[in-house]
C-alpha cells in the first residue's frame, strides 16, 4: 500500500536519479555512429591534434539565422562537431555562433575576418527570393587566427577544422621540396596544389648539384613532370636518398601529349629506367579508356561555327581506385595522356600496390600519336581492362622504411602559367595531396581529406523504368507499411476487444 512517505521517497528518488545522469553525462560523454562513413566520430589524427593542445582554441561560428532546412543541417553538423571537439580537448575548445544578420557591426566585423556572404534561394509565401547567408568560421589560438570562408554543404569539416586548429599549433612544419632544373613545370604553374600544401608543410624547390646530394632536411622530395634527361650522378643521389629513409613521390610522362599541334611523343628522362630497379616500368604507351572526357571542337554549320562536345579516349576519367589511406573517399581523376605501369617485383622487402586503374574498357597506344578528332572508335579499341596508372611502393630495407608513390602522368596536377592556365578538379589535387600526406605526414589526416556527406545517387547505368520503379518505392514503400502496421494493430485490437465482450466473469 503507497503512503504519502513512499511517494515522497520515490519522488526524490527519481530526482536524484535524473541530477547523477545529468553531472555523470558532462563528464562522460558519448555516443554511437553506425554512419557508413563514421561521419560523426573524430578520427585519431584529430583526437591527437586535441589532446596535444598547449593553448585554448576559440572558435567563432558565423551562421545566418532561418536558413532553408538543407543548409540548416550544415550549421545543426558543424554544431555536433564542435561539440565533440570541446569534450575531447577537456575543454580546450571553445566555441560560440554569431548571426551576422544580426546587426550591421556584427556583418561587418564577419567581413573584417575574410567571410563573405553568398546567395541563397529560399521559398516565401510561393516566390523564390534571394537571402544573404553566412557560412564560415574563424579559429584563434593566442594572436594567430585560421579562417574557413565557406563551410560547403557535404565538405569534409573534420579535415578543414582540424587542419586549421593543426596549422595554428604547429611551430615548425615538414619541409618537402619540388625538383627544378630539369624542364619541370614550376611552382606557379601549380597553384592549387601549392595552396593545398602550404597548410601542414614548407614546400620549397630543390635543384641537383654536382657537389652534394639531397639535403637530409627534406622530407620528401617531388618530381613532378620533367622532360630534359637526368644525369646518372643525380639518379644515385635518389638512391641514396631512398634509402637513407627519404621519401619520394614521381610523376611522370613517358609520352607527352599536345592538343595544339595535335600529336603525342616519346620523352625520355633516364627516370623510367631508374624505377626498374624498384619494381616499377612506366610504358611508353599511353591509355585510352572508353570512359573519358570531351574536349570541345570547332564545326562550321553554314554561316555558323559551334563548339561540338567530343569524346576523347586520351584523357581518361580514373574511377577505379584501390582501398587506400591515398585514395580514400576519390571518385574520379583526369589523367590526360596518361601512361599504364607494369608491376615487376624486384625486391621482396618492397609492396607495390596498384592505387588506380583504368576502366573495363580501355586500350594502350603506342607513340608517335596524331589525333583525329572524328575518329570512330570501335569496341575492339578498347579491348584491355585494369593498366595500372599510379602505384605507392611500402616496405623496409636495412632498416629504412622504404616510401614512394608513381604516377603514370606528370600533368593532372599542373594548371599551367599565364593564359594557358586552367582551374582542376578537386579530386585531382585531393589524389596528388593524400600521396603527399601518406609520405610526409604521420598524424593520419591524409584520411580526413575526403570525407564529407558523399552524394549516394540511383546508378545512372540503370534503365528508365527500373530508376522510376526505385524512386516510387522509396516514396511509397514507408506509407503503405504505416498503413499495414495501422491495420494490424486496429484488427489485433479488435480480436482483444471481442474477446473480453465473450468473456464471463463469475
Amino acid at each position: 500500500m503507497l503512503t504519502k512517505r513512499k511517494v515522497q521517497v520515490t519522488i526524490l528518488l527519481v530526482f536524484g536519479i535524473i541530477i547523477l545522469i545529468n553531472l555523470l553525462s558532462t563528464r562522460l560523454f558519448f555516443r554511437w555512429d553506425f554512419t557508413a562513413d563514421q561521419r560523426y566520430s573524430l578520427s585519431n589524427a584529430t583526437i591527437d591534434i586535441l589532446k596535444n593542445l598547449t593553448e585554448p582554441v576559440t572558435i567563432t561560428a558565423y551562421f545566418s539565422e532561418n536558413l532553408p532546412p538543407d543548409i540548416e543541417q550544415v550549421k545543426n553538423d558543424f554544431r555536433d562537431l564542435l561539440v565533440e571537439y570541446s569534450t575531447r580537448s577537456d575543454g580546450n575548445v571553445v566555441y560560440e555562433f554569431v548571426n551576422p544578420n544580426e546587426s550591421r557591426e556584427i556583418e561587418i566585423k564577419a567581413q573584417q575576418h575574410g567571410i563573405s556572404p553568398i546567395m541563397i534561394n529560399v521559398r516565401e509565401k510561393d516566390q523564390l527570393k534571394q537571402q544573404k547567408a553566412y557560412m564560415g568560421a574563424v579559429i584563434q589560438m593566442g594572436n594567430r587566427q585560421e579562417v574557413i570562408p565557406f563551410i560547403q554543404p557535404g565538405a569534409a569539416m573534420e579535415y578543414e577544422l582540424s587542419t586549421s586548429i593543426k596549422k595554428l599549433a604547429i611551430t615548425d612544419k615538414p619541409k618537402i621540396a619540388l625538383l627544378q632544373g630539369n624542364g619541370e613545370p614550376s611552382l606557379n604553374a601549380m597553384p592549387q596544389l601549392r595552396k593545398a600544401l602550404s597548410v601542414m608543410y614548407d614546400v620549397q624547390t630543390y635543384k641537383f648539384t654536382d657537389t652534394a646530394g639531397i639535403p637530409a632536411m627534406y622530407k620528401t622530395l617531388l618530381i613532378i613532370a620533367p622532360t630534359d634527361t637526368i644525369k646518372e650522378k643525380y639518379l644515385n643521389y635518389l638512391d641514396e636518398f631512398v634509402n637513407n629513409g627519404g621519401k619520394l613521390l614521381v610523376a611522370l610522362n613517358k609520352v607527352k601529349g599536345d592538343l595544339n599541334k595535335g600529336m603525342a611523343e616519346k620523352i625520355h628522362t633516364g627516370l623510367g629506367e631508374w624505377l626498374k630497379n624498384y619494381g616499377i616500368e612506366i610504358e611508353d604507351n599511353m591509355v585510352i579508356d572508353a570512359n573519358c572526357t570531351n574536349i570541345m571542337v570547332q564545326q562550321r554549320q553554314g554561316i555558323f561555327i559551334m563548339n561540338t562536345p567530343v569524346s576523347f579516349p586520351y584523357i581518361p576519367i580514373i574511377t577505379n581506385f584501390a582501398d587506400h589511406p591515398i585514395t580514400k573517399g576519390l571518385e574520379a581523376v583526369l589523367m590526360p595522356f596518361v601512361s599504364s605501369i607494369k608491376i615487376n617485383p624486384a625486391d621482396t622487402a618492397l609492396s607495390i600496390i596498384p592505387l588506380a586503374t583504368s576502366s573495363e574498357k580501355s586500350g594502350i597506344v603506342k607513340p608517335p600519336v596524331y589525333f583525329n578528332i572524328t575518329k570512330q572508335w570501335k569496341k575492339s579499341d578498347f579491348g584491355l581492362q585494369s593498366l595500372p596508372v599510379a602505384v605507392a611502393v611500402n616496405g623496409n630495407k636495412n632498416g629504412k622504411q622504404i616510401k614512394m608513390v608513381v604516377f603514370g602522368d606528370g600533368d593532372f596536377v599542373v594548371n599551367g602559367e599565364g593564359q594557358q592556365a586552367q582551374r582542376l578538379e578537386k579530386d585531382n589535387i585531393s589524389f596528388m595531396v593524400n600521396a603527399i600526406d601518406w609520405l610526409s605526414d604521420d598524424t593520419g589526416l591524409v584520411e580526413l581529406r575526403t570525407k564529407g556527406v558523399t552524394a549516394r545517387p540511383i546508378d545512372p547505368s540503370l534503365e528508365e523504368g527500373t530508376k522510376t520503379l526505385l524512386k516510387y518505392l522509396n516514396f511509397l514503400l514507408p506509407i503503405v507499411l504505416v498503413i499495414l502496421y495501422g491495420i494490424f494493430r486496429y484488427n489485433r485490437r479488435k480480436k482483444i476487444r471481442e474477446k473480453l465482450k465473450n468473456t464471463r466473469y463469475v
